[in-house]
């Protein structure tokens, strides 16, 4: 799928959760919502960073540019070191290591341990980081015709608020984890969800995505998994522009208002 309909599915399965997590009595305080929901919606633009056209290789100028090649010949070199007889011969690592649900666990665990080791200032560069992707999918006709500096001020203030706002006391840094040095342990739930939104959106797509790697499927160690081809469309068709998209967004304002209590 196109980054939009990545971001706004992100925000969507977050808000979901937050439904589901006050149906099971551990409601999330409103800023662990809001704060997940953007955050999710910028983490299920990551997995794209094996692309160098990518919405996310734009986000952040010559920096992402650069570690979308690295992570490229990275996910390139893995899908040739693990291929099986059956997996087709490929020229990059685009949907390879990146879309699986490997990468999706290893970055959040690694956003958890950054976040409860670092405290609030690391708190504030995941924040940062994700709010600048949110900002990139979610509102991706006003980001292409803005500067790149206006896109990353409006995260960095994003981003310095939500953080202020979760570390004041009953805010949420200790939401669902709550055992002292457990302080945002949580933050990495939302990075992982958004991973794994991403590769299910890619699945529905013409080409499928390798979620399963590395447990084998026949003669595929990258088996490409989807729904039967009649049930699979192009990226950017008509059916995720005029069908999937508003779809998120009333999946999404559902799961927003049963999290917060009002329906």
């Amino acid at each position: 799928m196109m980054g939009p309909a990545h971001s706004l599915s992100g925000a969507a399965a977050w808000l979901g959760v937050g439904a589901a997590a006050a149906a099971a009595g551990h409601a999330m305080p409103w800023p662990v919502l809001v704060a997940g929901a953007l955050i999710c919606a910028g983490a299920a633009l990551a997995p794209d960073l094996d692309h160098k056209a990518a919405t996310i290789s734009r986000a952040f100028g010559p920096i992402s540019r650069g570690l979308c090649e690295v992570i490229d010949k990275i996910s390139y070199s893995v899908y040739k070191a693990t291929k099986k007889p059956g997996d087709p011969r490929r020229t990059g690592g685009h949907r390879t290591l990146t879309h699986t649900w490997v990468w999706a666990v290893l970055i959040g665990a690694g956003a958890s341990a950054l976040a409860m080791v670092g405290g609030r200032w690391a708190v504030l560069g995941i924040l940062f980081v994700h709010m600048v992707l949110a900002v990139e999918g979610l509102l991706w006709r006003a980001a292409r015709v803005s500067s790149d500096v206006l896109v990353w001020l409006l995260g960095a203030a994003s981003a310095w608020i939500l953080a202020d706002v979760l570390h004041q006391p009953g805010n949420g840094s200790d939401w669902l984890f709550s055992a002292p040095g457990q302080e945002y342990l949580w933050l990495g739930l939302p990075i992982v969800l958004g991973a794994l939104v991403h590769d299910i959106g890619d699945a529905l797509t013409v080409s499928g995505c390798p979620i399963l790697w590395p447990i084998p499927v026949g003669r595929k160690r990258w088996y490409p998994i989807g729904p039967p081809k009649g049930m699979r469309f192009r990226a950017g068709s008509w059916v995720e522009l005029k069908v999937l998209m508003p779809v998120f967004m009333l999946l999404g304002g559902m799961g927003g208002l049963a999290a917060l209590g009002v329906i």
